[in-house]
């Protein structure tokens, strides 16, 4: 059977830098509301895998159900798509999530944040020795600036002990997250990126449904309430906020943003993301916020606005 074309590609938008910065701040916004979400749904009793399964098959269904009913022309994929795909779901879905919580549970979380927050630097390398792009100066000095604040908001001089293990574990991490952005970039350009994210999606549950099985989900548990800010939700709910607020959202959001600018840019921008979960976690789980962190967020941000200042000429 021949597929038409112009049913799975679009026409590809003009770039709008301003756009496509706005589209990444408010993925990151998003992104950021996971761990305020979802931390007292772990605390509850279930695991790190269970709630990556809960987070990514959940929303994984709601998506494929959603564009199946309303868009189903952004389902139909070409042959030749399906590598992109698979890789896409495997390591920008699947491979993030799983491995960032190995890394946080064997490391302190702060080092396990910078460690998955070095996609920056890995597709800024990416760019430079695989596709032979020069990057101006600026913008390495703004990634430098921008990782340098990264690692007083994540307070990385916390815990002496490391696991090699979560160290591998983080590493693997931050470059899923690059492939994130790498492969995104790439094949947004041909395609809606509403049945983009809704395939990676699924198959990124399919990967996080071996390591943690529906099955061994706790289900009566997310009836019982937790403490959350001055409210007493069902965890059920906070798993809800989680799928929709903090996964589904946020991915059209950013994959979206990939149309307007390129994955180096995208990506320091996205940095704000630990910037924000900390000032969430200190408003809503009264975590405190200390002034090296408050330092660093406006180093970070300072990083990111200078990139973002001179992405016009990466391409």
């Amino acid at each position: 059977m021949t597929i038409e074309p112009a049913a799975i590609t679009p026409r590809s938008p003009v770039p709008h830098r301003e756009r496509g910065a706005g589209l990444v701040l408010a993925s990151a916004l998003l992104f950021s509301t996971s761990g305020v979400l979802g931390k007292p749904v772990m605390l509850a009793g279930v695991s790190p895998e269970q709630a990556a399964t809960l987070r990514i098959g959940i929303a994984g269904l709601l998506l494929l159900a959603g564009t199946a009913l309303f868009a189903p022309r952004a389902l139909k994929v070409r042959r030749g798509e399906w590598p992109t795909l698979l890789v896409y779901g495997l390591l920008g879905v699947a491979g993030t999530q799983l491995l960032y919580f190995i890394a946080a549970s064997r490391i302190p979380v702060g080092i396990a944040i910078l460690l998955d927050f070095t996609s920056p630097v890995l597709i800024a390398l990416w760019v430079r020795l695989v596709r032979r792009t020069r990057l101006p100066r600026a913008m390495w000095g703004g990634i430098a600036l921008a990782m340098a604040g990264l690692a007083l908001v994540a307070q990385v001089w916390k815990g002496v002990g490391l696991d090699p293990a979560g160290l591998l574990a983080g590493l693997g991490a931050g470059v899923c997250s690059a492939g994130y952005f790498l492969l995104g970039e790439r094949a947004v350009a041909g395609r809606d990126p509403l049945g983009l994210v809704t395939w990676g999606m699924v198959i990124g549950a399919a990967v996080v449904g071996v390591v943690a099985p529906p099955w061994t989900v706790p289900w009566p548990l997310l009836a019982a309430t937790v403490p959350f800010g001055p409210w007493l939700p069902p965890i059920g709910l906070l798993v809800l906020g989680v799928v929709l607020f903090s996964t589904v959202f946020p991915y059209l959001l950013s994959i979206s943003a990939l149309r307007h600018l390129p994955a180096p840019v995208a990506s320091v921008l996205g940095l704000a993301e630990p910037v924000l979960a900390t000032v969430l976690a200190w408003a809503l789980l009264s975590e405190a916020l200390t002034w090296p962190q408050i330092l660093g967020a406006v180093i970070l941000l300072g990083g990111a606005a200078a990139v973002q200042a001179t992405s016009k000429t990466v391409t």
